[in-house]
């Protein structure tokens, strides 16, 4: 399916795979590249040469397109963009913040610059200051969240700028995909329907429990500190909620979560972890490699929007 999105890219299909902390490392970018998406490395809080050394395994395994996640609060922002730069990927996304300071050197460098935004207001901002296309991401999406809905979002901002717009949050099959595409959106950005992927590092309780999801086990945690988060409820989101409820402090509700996303992650800590995943997760109901996710996904999709277009 050629879109805005795969022609900007250099990509068979317009999937882009989310940049997700300690989940999106270079063997699930690999292989979403492979199978014709577009994967990502989540820079997350690394170092600049750890970073780089995902970048240069990313390439050891495919010479397909790729791009790499910089998180703007991160203290190593600033490394990370230049590191970026200076290998000079497919493409950067962004979230956290504005990537205004970086645009330039990426550009320079030949990068697309793709921000994740949660707002018209943001995307457009973005679209002034050089960006390729944004990522609307709706709050259906795992992590760290905005308010609006991916319904309601990627139209407004489909709306509102001209450069192309990549639908997040929700998205997990080609219902989805479908539905993103009429919303006015010339791709979609996944992440946790990739967390389950046969190449993702992610350890076996924690794909188990995505799996194993019902529609209502997602809920969010730090809506008091402006830092809400979507994650699959479990004994540490009990007790943050219940601290929240009684008033606790940002400092004291960090201390709960400290190092809470690699317990999940690599651990297999589903009690005490903290295990991102989007209110999509109870529709993920078995471990795929990549290839076969995206091929399910597209093949879906294409026989839905063609169906749509022998009805119109």
């Amino acid at each position: 399916m050629k879109t805005e999105i795969t022609e900007l890219l250099g990509i068979e299909n317009p999937i882009i795979q989310g940049g997700m902390a300690w989940v999106a490392e270079y063997h699930l970018a690999a292989a979403v590249s492979k199978a014709g998406g577009f994967g990502i490395i989540g820079a997350a809080s690394a170092p600049p040469e750890a970073v780089r050394e995902q970048i240069h395994k990313v390439r050891e395994l495919t010479d397909k397109p790729f791009g790499v996640n910089v998180m703007l609060m991160s203290p190593n922002a600033a490394e990370v963009a230049k590191v970026a730069a200076e290998e000079k990927v497919a493409a950067v996304t962004t979230g956290a913040g504005n990537p205004g300071a970086y645009m330039a050197m990426w550009q320079e460098a030949g990068i697309k610059v793709i921000p994740v935004v949660a707002s018209v207001a943001m995307a457009r901002m973005m679209e002034k200051a050089g960006a390729d296309a944004v990522v609307a991401e709706g709050t259906e999406s795992g992590g760290h969240i905005g308010s609006a809905t991916t319904m309601t979002l990627v139209p407004q901002v489909a709306d509102a700028v001209k450069i192309p717009v990549v639908a997040a949050g929700g998205i997990g099959d080609g219902r989805g995909f479908a539905a993103a595409m009429m919303l006015g959106a010339k791709a979609v950005q996944m992440g946790t329907r990739f967390i389950v992927a046969k190449e993702s590092i992610v350890h076996a309780n924690y794909k188990e429990r995505v799996i194993k999801a019902k529609d209502i086990d997602s809920e969010v945690t730090g809506r008091s500190t402006g830092h809400p988060i979507r994650v699959l409820r479990n004994k540490m989101t009990r007790e943050y909620l219940r601290m929240e409820a009684e008033g606790a402090g940002l400092e004291e509700l960090e201390m709960l979560t400290l190092g809470s996303l690699r317990k999940a992650v690599m651990e297999g800590d589903v009690v005490n972890g903290s295990l991102m995943a989007g209110q999509i997760a109870g529709l993920v109901k078995k471990e795929q490699t990549c290839r076969e996710i995206i091929e399910e996904i597209m093949a879906e999709a294409e026989a839905m929007l063609s169906a749509d277009m022998v009805r119109g």
